[in-house]
């Protein structure tokens, strides 16, 4: 973590259950809040902003809803693009070719996930 920045709090650790609803905030650039969310994928929680590689738009269906109903991609409900949930890198459907995901770094600890921002 930058020295420059604090941890921002999300939500407790039990919010976030493996493969299931995420939890959306926001996340500034140049001035302005950018759609960001957490999910937990096989144990682990990561972090992305909320933006379909394919076309700017927010990936959830419903709020906080980012998997697709297998729960092994995160999915894009305008495009159907499909990222890998442990990496963020687009792996079908109207993203490939075009990266995949930002990437956000986020912290468990003591029970809560936080966010570290890193500038962006």
């Amino acid at each position: 973590m930058a020295a420059d920045f604090e941890l921002v709090p999300l939500c407790t650790s039990n919010t976030l259950v493996d493969g299931s609803r995420g939890v959306r905030f926001d996340v500034n650039f140049r001035s302005e809040p950018v759609p960001a969310f957490a999910v937990r994928h096989r144990g682990v929680v990561v972090a992305y902003l909320n933006r379909c590689a394919h076309v700017a738009m927010e990936l959830d269906w419903q709020p906080g809803e980012f998997f697709e109903p297998d729960a092994e991609f995160l999915i894009c409900a305008t495009h159907g693009a499909l990222y890998d949930p442990a990496t963020g890198q687009c792996v079908g459907g109207a993203c490939v070719g075009r990266g995949g995901l930002r990437v956000l770094k986020v912290s468990e600890r003591d029970g809560r996930v936080a966010w570290e921002p890193d500038g962006y």
